[in-house]
């Protein structure tokens, strides 16, 4: 009960942090008041959509693309992948968790990821990464640092778009989780995701 209730109040820090340094700038840890939202209304009144684009970061075409990649991978592997891209103030927060029904102390299912996109004001790292528990063994925390760094830089972002940004991340995730071993530490190559797709 005790690892269940830190999955949720980790959720609930991840999606306050995500909102609170766009607003804030970036705050010392002493001056941050994470403030909890919770905005059902802003979420999409069909069910089920993996890719949920409060801010449009991605085409019609790139967010229905990814839906259907994540839900085969869903289907394939059990694990569940979703995407939210926001820019705070404007994000539905801890609603997220129920329309997706993730992160709950009653909740036996841990295998998620939630793949925050935000831009915080062009001043942080555009990727926030909520694991479940059930996915650490496939890919443990030193994998979504690297992630993180590889494609959510200022950098990244700057040479080649939000979009592709996290249409890599995705992509690696992708990968790893397919790959014969379902298993990675290091973020692969794109032309290694490239070969698999033959």
């Amino acid at each position: 009960v005790g690892a269940e209730r830190r999955d949720v109040v980790k959720f609930a820090s991840t999606l306050a942090i995500a909102g609170a340094a766009g607003l804030l700038g970036n705050p010392s840890p002493s001056e941050a008041r994470l403030e909890a939202v919770n905005r059902p209304d802003l979420l999409p009144d069909e069910p089920g959509k993996n890719v949920i684009q409060i801010e449009k970061f991605l085409t019609n075409g790139q967010a229905k693309r990814l839906d259907e990649k994540l839900k085969k991978l869903e289907e394939a592997t059990g694990f569940r992948v979703r995407v939210l891209c926001q820019k705070y103030p404007q994000t539905p927060g801890l609603a997220v968790r129920d329309y997706w029904d993730l992160g709950k102390e009653d909740s036996k299912d841990d295998k998620y990821v939630v793949l925050v996109v935000d831009q915080f004001g062009g001043k942080g790292n555009i990727l926030n990464f909520n694991v479940g528990e059930g996915v650490k063994f496939a890919l443990p925390n030193v994998f979504w640092t690297r992630l993180q760094g590889k494609y959510g830089s200022i950098f990244f972002v700057k040479e080649n778009g939000i979009d592709a940004a996290i249409e890599s991340a995705i992509d690696a995730v992708y990968t790893c989780l397919r790959s014969e071993d379902a298993y990675c530490v290091n973020v692969p190559d794109a032309a290694y995701d490239l070969q698999l797709l033959k």
